[in-house]
Order: C-alpha cells, then structure tokens, then sequence
C-alpha cells in the first residue's frame, strides 16, 4: 500500500539486521529502537504516539520474552507487530446497526477528503452486505456537490435524495431530516448523509454540522480524512472530535504517495476506531479496516486473508475449477487464459491484490509498483484478433496469422511473439504448480518451495551443462539467478506480464482449515 511505503522499507530494512544476531544486546536493541522512531517520524506519525511505540517496544524487547527466546529477532518482529496493531485499534470494529430501521450514518471532514466519493462506496459495499441504503445529498454549499452525489450514487447503484440543487442553495438541516423521513417510508434500511466540509476548520462548518447530527441524531458519525495531510490529521481529528464528537474514522487515498502518519496517529490520539479504509479511486478499492491485517501489510508480512476475500469477489468458482482441471490434463489454451485475464480486470486493482502477497523482495516490491493493468487490455485485444481454433491450439501461429492478428489488435508482430514466448513460460509454471498441490491465485506462478525438480539416479537435481556459446551461457546464467529469487517469490509470467509477487507457504499452512478450504474452494481444486 503506496501510503505505507516508505515506512514499510524503513521498519523491515531495520528489522533484517537483527537477524544476524544470535543474542541482543541493550545497544542492538537502543539502536533498533531509535531507527524505529526515526521511521514514524519520517512518516508523519504523532510525537506522542511516537514515543508511547517506541517506549513500549524497548521495554519488552529488553525483557524476558526476547533474551529467553531462541530466535530473538523473530521476537523483536512479532513485538513491533503486537504495538502497530495496538496503536491501530487491537479489534476491528463494526458498524452498529439501530434495531429499529434506518440506521443513520453522518459523514464530516474536511473539503476535499473525499466524502461523496465515500459515499458511494460505502454504499455500494453496504448493498453488497444485503442493505438498501439511501444517499442523502446535504452538502450544499460545494459547487456541484450535488451533482457529483447524483453521478457517483447511479454507479454504486444506490437511491439518492437531492431535493435541493445546491451551490449555496438550500437548509442542509432539513434536507437531512426529510432523508431519514423518506427512508423511513421507503423502507431503506440504511441512510447515507453526505455533508457540507470547507477548506479548513472553522465554526460555521462545525455549527452546521453538529445541528446536522442533533437533527437526525445519527447511529454513526463517520470522519473522513485524506490519509496524504500527514501531521495536520491530528489538529483536524481534534478539531471535529470536540465540534462533532464523531464514533468512527474513515481513511482516504490511502493508494497516493503519502507517508502513513495518519492512519498511525489518529487512534492513538482521538480513541477512536478506524472503520474503513479507500485504497484507491474505483467504487469496489473500498474495504473494513482491519488493525492486524495493516500492521502486517507494513512490515511486509502480507495479508492473505484480505487477498482471499478479494480474490473470492474477482475470481468465478466454476472457472477456476475448469482452468485447474485444463492445468491437470496439460490442455491449458488461450481460452482459458482470456478468461483468466477477464476475471483478474474484475479485481479492480491489481496491483493492490499483489501487493498483499507476503515475503516480497526489493524487486519484486518495484515489480508490483510498475505494474501496468493496462497490458492486461492488450493481451485481451491479441486472444480476441485470434479465431476459435488459433486459441485452442495456439502452436498453428505462422508468421501470417501472427501478421493479421497484430493488426487486428494494434500492435506489432514482435509483441505477438513476444506475448505468445511470455504465455508459454507462464503456462508451463501454472501446470508445475497444478501437479505440485500447493494452491495460489488463478494465472498465477508456483508458490515458493514448490517447484518440481528433475532428479538423478541418486536422487540429486540434474545440473543443466553450460552452453559454449557466449550468448546461450549468458541466457543460462540469467535463467538460473532468476530461479534462485524462487526461494523468496516467483514472477507472473516475467516480464511485461507485469507485476512480480511472491507467496509464503507458511502464511498458507498457518491459515485456519475453513480458510484454507475457502482458498482451496476459490481455486478450484478438488478436496
């Protein structure tokens, strides 16, 4: 997650060099501390959640746990993870329903937060969970904020209610009374109030605000805030924590290049819950935040049940039985790879699936970030300029129907071949990691530590002879370093396949069984 970024690497970077170390000292721990503290602060993150971390971290890295532990730096670890997610709130919290519909949810923040934009997330997210929200459009004072509360509610899906046109026109107090009315009689089970924000914080946003909450007397009041203000989030949490008094934080753009204090300050210092997190601009990069699964997204621990739950909303049950079992019987097409490729443009974000992956490497880190899910639309365009049978049985491509099919798809003959040299890479790991059992994410490499090696009569892993040709031996050689990077992650097809991501069998085997079955269920593969 880009908003972590710079955090991520400086706390893992930190923590690697204790691993070198069979037992710590005081001054390994000092020095371990102080890199920690120099990293929050770097991030933006609150003085005095700082040193409250910091302070917590050298003394239990100092005590008992860590000096009788056999592996002290996996401790060190696990006791930053314990603080990080402490400082995030320890439990995920829930939105509280009213027993007696609607439920009234508020959201407030600054102007430019995000907020109508959440909205139809939240939306969206909550018609997902089997809810019938209704959006009400109180925020009218922002130029055409009623407008855009009318374009982003018909994309979530969701009813809005704007009786106002806005742009200074109207009484945002009784627009919202006449909202929650109207779902009352329309039986909306949930009522979404999108509210007025300014440039900064000032008594008549926070005036009308608070009668805004007196008059509909929320379940939720929801602050927004724009991950990217760093330290100014706390000044700004204060602020509407006294004017409006609001029961959960939502984070925004939390995909921008920002450096993550807020997140990491804004609990410690309001007591309030982060709810949600918006991990980018599309309706569905919108998720519940969860305290531990954050903490070990920073220290590049992965997320594997996030992936899972994304992964089940992207990826079709049927066909990934289907790809699974074209895998097993080695009659895996450009088909069913175009199906793949459909499925993984359903996920929204790519690059924020892959990022979850544990374990991964400096490269494979700048791999996912360069990304590019745009290559994933001309790898569909080139399947499609192919005729049925070409897609089948895709080693009838001459150098003529490469010709027509690179014009049929805008591009040229060179990434035609390419493409198809990539294609045959990828589907010879898919079938190495289908016979292999360990399961991953559909179109994707083998997990670490399963790939199948060819053995000698001693059992002993054939060595592949080195060529005499200068050029080949190079080949080889560049082959062979890139099957060493195996023991830390595997690449999805290499190159303009786009993002290098790696898995860790152990993240798999710590799962719970009803997870692991869900991954396995996802996947396709037979129990």
């Amino acid at each position: 997650m880009a908003a972590f970024g710079s955090l991520s690497s400086r706390l893992t970077e930190t923590l690697a060099k204790l691993r070198t170390k069979g037992r710590l000292s005081a001054s390994d721990v000092d020095g371990t501390v102080r890199e920690i503290r120099r990293a929050l602060l770097e991030a933006d993150v609150s003085l005095d959640v700082v040193k409250d971390f910091t302070a917590n971290v050298r003394e239990r890295a100092l005590g008992e746990e860590v000096s009788k532990a056999l592996n002290p730096a996996q401790q060190v670890v696990q006791i930053v993870n314990d603080e990080l997610v402490r400082i995030l709130g320890q439990d995920q919290r829930r939105i509280e329903f009213a027993k007696q519909p609607p439920t009234v949810i508020m959201l407030a923040g600054l102007q430019g937060a995000g907020k109508t934009t959440l909205a139809g997330k939240l939306a969206k997210w909550l018609a997902g969970e089997g809810h019938t929200p209704l959006l009400v459009a109180a925020d009218l004072q922002r130029p055409n904020a009623v407008n855009q509360l009318q374009v982003v509610g018909e994309r979530a899906g969701a009813v809005v209610y704007a009786p106002e046109p806005g742009n200074g026109v109207g009484d945002p107090v009784k627009v919202a009374k006449a909202g929650v009315k109207l779902a009352q009689q329309r039986q909306h089970d949930v009522v979404i109030i999108d509210t007025a924000g300014r440039l900064g914080v000032d008594a008549e946003l926070m005036k009308q605000a608070a009668n805004i909450r007196k008059a509909v007397n929320p379940d939720e009041v929801l602050f927004v805030i724009d991950s990217m203000i760093g330290q100014d989030a706390v000044a700004t949490a204060k602020a509407f924590q006294e004017g409006v008094d609001f029961t959960g934080v939502v984070l925004t753009k939390l995909d921008g290049d920002a450096r993550g204090g807020a997140a990491l300050s804004i609990r410690g210092v309001t007591g309030k819950p982060i709810m949600f997190a918006s991990t980018g601009e599309g309706l569905d990069e919108f998720e519940p935040f969860h305290p531990d699964r954050m903490a070990s997204r920073i220290l590049d621990l992965g997320d594997i049940l996030t992936l899972i739950e994304q992964a089940q909303k992207a990826f079709d049950e049927d066909e990934a039985r289907a790809s699974a079992e074209a895998l097993m019987n080695d009659t895996y097409s450009l088909e069913d790879f175009l199906k793949q490729l459909q499925q993984m443009r359903k996920a929204s974000n790519m690059k924020s699936l892959l990022s979850m992956f544990p374990g991964q490497s400096k490269q494979m880190k700048e791999a996912v970030e360069n990304f590019d899910e745009a290559q994933l639309v001309r790898y569909e365009a080139i399947i499609q300029s192919m005729t049925p049978v070409e897609r089948r049985q895709s080693k009838i491509l001459n150098g003529s129907r490469r010709l027509r099919i690179a014009k049929g798809a805008g591009v040229t003959v060179t990434e035609i071949n390419q493409f198809m040299k990539q294609f045959d890479g990828a589907a010879k790991q898919m079938r190495t990691m289908a016979k292999g059992g360990m399961p991953n994410m559909p179109g994707m490499a083998p997990m670490p530590g399963m790939h199948s090696s060819k053995k000698g009569k001693k059992g002993a892993p054939v060595k592949a002879k080195r060529s005499g040709n200068p050029a080949k031996r190079a080949q080889q050689e560049a082959a062979a370093a890139q099957a060493g990077q195996g023991k830390q992650g595997s690449s999805f097809g290499g190159g303009a396949f786009g993002g290098g991501q790696t898995a860790d069998a152990d993240e798999y085997n710590a799962l719970t069984g009803d997870d692991q079955a869900t991954l396995q269920k996802m996947l396709g593969n037979k129990q």
